[in-house]
């Protein structure tokens, strides 16, 4: 007991009595604060002052309509056709079954299924899909006699404040149906590489492969986002994109399969450009860092530092990273053939310049596989392969090499351009394809092929020894 008073006289532990005592004070006369003009939960209705009221009311609006789905998905990049099973998610948008999800969940699929929260499922087909947005749009194969399908209402994401609550759905790892709640923590996100139409939404909620494709949902129970992107480290971090870009999206995927985007090579710089600590005279309008070559912006006359000030009559300003999707959205729906105006300022100049948007036509070269040859090959693109472009506009590269096998014994490599096969030029993939199959005719009394390829700009030749069969080893 004297010990226990010897600590009571000590200076320190009266400071703690005291702390003590002052936190019990504040808790008997703590109130929860009601904003100015509102109602205290006792005097108004008590369940709109129920967050957890509010939670469930927005999660039981969406969650019914959610999807999980399985791909079957083919792949080229082991230096061979194969075949394996990737999941995802999505969330039902209309009572004919269409489906919102992420394009890379459904990339190269042969087979899509889709498992709904009432334990029905139904393949899918897709109606369409865009790259750039990392968007696609599946439709269920219905019976006749099918019970109705739930599905959600898609809401305004433009309303959406930092700080609000959001729930993230979908099937992370696998796991059928999840929902997880956090903030939005920031609204108009962009992601160098990543924002080329669009910004994204920034949430804390928690999201991991699998919640690709499912919906991010306000506390309205309106489905404000499509989860797409996530960090697996420092934290919880997901990235969505606004409802507001898919809705207007929505209808050119169901009439054209695809975004129907337009080309101009025209590449943008705001005015106060942080990145590249660049920071330009004017308080309107947007830089043009540069054009692609034989571009409709080449074309039309744009020159590097031209501001544009306004397309087809309407004024456009980026002053920083954030405002360039918008502007590269607006030129990207601008319709194909058709001469539109651009306004732009050269050196204190006003001038009007036609623009004649062309089609931007696939994102994606194809690809091909080659049997024997132990290969992959793929049409170069000029979005997906820039720097393959610059040395051959038209042609086909090495995609996949597999190991052990014939061609990675010859010493090819990915990202090889194929010049020439046995002399015979090939520029397509329907070249390769046909010399392909011959070489696999005659493979009896020729068990060599002379490859010409271009590696870093040179020219080397090598030779393809298809003599041994891997497949069968």
């Amino acid at each position: 007991m004297n010990r226990w008073k010897d600590r009571i006289r000590s200076p320190g532990a009266w400071v703690v009595i005291l702390i003590l005592v002052a936190l019990a004070a504040l808790g008997s006369a703590y109130q929860p604060l009601t904003p100015v003009g509102a109602s205290s939960p006792a005097e108004g209705d008590s369940e709109l002052t129920d967050f957890r009221a509010v939670v469930k009311r927005a999660k039981d609006a969406v969650f019914p309509s959610l999807v999980f789905i399985k791909v079957i998905q083919e792949s080229h990049d082991s230096g061979k056709r194969s075949s394996r099973d990737v999941s995802g998610s999505g969330v039902i948008v209309s009572a004919a079954g269409e489906i919102l999800t992420n394009w890379h969940v459904i990339e190269k699929a042969s087979r899509v299924r889709c498992l709904l929260q009432d334990g029905r499922a139904f393949a899918a087909q897709i109606v369409g899909s865009d790259k750039d947005l990392d968007l696609a749009l599946l439709r269920l194969e219905l019976p006749s006699d099918a019970a109705p399908i739930p599905f959600a209402t898609i809401g305004d994401s433009d309303h959406l404040e930092e700080g609000e609550f959001v729930m993230a759905m979908g099937a992370p790892w696998g796991l059928a149906r999840s929902v997880s709640i956090g903030i939005v923590s920031c609204t108009r996100r962009f992601l160098p590489e990543a924002s080329e139409y669009a910004l994204w939404l920034q949430t804390d909620t928690s999201i991991s492969p699998g919640n690709s494709g499912g919906p991010l949902v306000d506390t309205a129970g309106h489905v404000v986002g499509l989860n797409t992107r996530g960090v697996l480290y420092g934290g919880d971090m997901g990235f969505a994109l606004p409802s507001s870009v898919m809705l207007e999206v929505l209808p050119r995927l169901r009439e054209h399969g695809s975004a129907h985007w337009s080309w101009t090579g025209i590449h943008l710089q705001p005015l106060r450009d942080f990145a590249r600590d660049m920071y330009f005279d004017a308080d309107e309008g947007v830089i043009v860092a540069s054009t692609d070559p034989e571009s409709p912006g080449r074309r039309a006359g744009l020159l590097t530092r031209d501001r544009i000030v306004r397309i087809k009559g309407e004024p456009v300003t980026a002053v920083s990273d954030e405002d360039l999707p918008a502007i590269r959205r607006k030129l990207a729906l601008l319709p194909r053939g058709e001469p539109v105006s651009i306004d732009v300022v050269r050196a204190g100049e006003t001038l009007s310049l036609e623009l004649v948007p062309r089609e931007k036509g696939r994102v994606e070269g194809e690809a091909l596989d080659c049997p024997r040859w132990d290969l992959t090959l793929k049409a170069i693109n000029r979005f997906e392969n820039p720097e393959l472009h610059f040395y051959r506009a038209e042609g086909v590269f090495v995609y996949g090499v597999r190991s052990p096998g014939n061609a990675s014994s010859a010493g090819l490599e990915t990202q090889d351009i194929l010049i020439a096969i046995d002399g015979e030029e090939v520029r397509t993939l329907d070249d390769v394809r046909a010399i392909h199959a011959r070489s696999l005719e005659n493979i009896r009394r020729q068990r060599r092929v002379l490859l010409t390829i271009l590696r870093g700009g040179q020219r080397r030749q090598l030779v393809l020894d298809i003599s041994r069969d891997w497949e069968r080893k």
